[in-house]
């Protein structure tokens, strides 16, 4: 039986994706269904499915950095990603052996993606070199206008004081119960933000996702450590506790 881990943030379009799967492909086995590109990625490393479909927008990790960094967490996996209508990601598409789906899916495009799937995962792994190019000719994109700037500063509870706090002076965000802990080199204080959104508001070149329960300043770290096991390890500037990195995410830092 072949399985599956579809990504998709937004809820109708990922019940609606997910239900016409089962009609097409009725013995595709779905092992995890998620709404976010960290969750994605995690569920990747976990199950090994022989497919993932992945939204090329979502919060945290986009669709497009989830698959860069499935040669390391899951080779074996085929990628179909799913996008609104943007030409110049079509154009790139149309040159590769890479599936792509236009939203909101088409029963007819679906089934012959299906068809194509089918052949691929029964044929072996797919072409990492094939991946790579079409991932390297769409980070070449041209910028698009940001709906909205990304924050400059934040606002956190520590006892009975509120604080403003500048985001370049934070090291880390850690999830703990419903509340995100903002740790910076003088102390913690406390945001009723959940972690997943403020992850959509922070610049993801200055802020990444290295645990589930973890959002580290890039600015802030010293070095990055890798252990046999794959996990890595964070030191940071300016504080003496280091921060765990999961496999899935290690792959974010092979550039560094």
């Amino acid at each position: 039986m072949f399985e599956c881990v579809v990504a998709e943030d937004e809820e109708l379009l990922r019940t609606s994706l997910l239900l016409q799967l089962g009609e097409v492909w009725p013995g595709l086995r779905i092992v995890a269904e998620c709404e976010d590109g960290a969750s994605a990625l995690e569920a990747i490393a976990e199950h090994k499915p022989d497919v993932a479909f992945l939204d090329i927008r979502m919060p945290g990790l986009t669709g497009i950095e989830v698959a860069a960094a499935l040669s390391e967490v899951s080779p074996r996996t085929q990628v179909v990603f799913v996008t609104a209508y943007d030409q110049y990601a079509i154009d790139a598409f149309e040159q590769g052996a890479v599936d792509y789906l236009l939203k909101p899916v088409a029963r007819d495009r679906l089934q012959a993606t299906v068809q194509r799937l089918q052949a691929r995962v029964a044929a072996g792994r797919p072409d990492p070199a094939t991946l790579e190019a079409l991932l390297q000719h769409l980070a070449k994109r041209p910028a698009e206008p940001e709906a909205a700037p990304p924050l400059a500063w934040i606002t956190a509870n520590s006892g009975r004081e509120t604080k403003l706090i500048m985001l370049d002076e934070v090291a880390y965000f850690r999830a703990d119960s419903k509340y995100t802990v903002v740790v910076t080199a003088e102390g913690e204080a406390l945001l009723r933000t959940p972690l997943k959104e403020l992850l959509e508001a922070l610049d993801p070149r200055q802020f990444r996702q290295v645990h589930r329960s973890t959002i580290v300043n890039l600015k802030a770290v010293a070095s990055v450590v890798r252990d046999d096991s794959g996990k890595g390890t964070l030191r940071l500037k300016g504080r003496s506790e280091t921060l765990p990195v999961s496999v899935p995410f290690m792959a974010l830092f092979k550039g560094m």
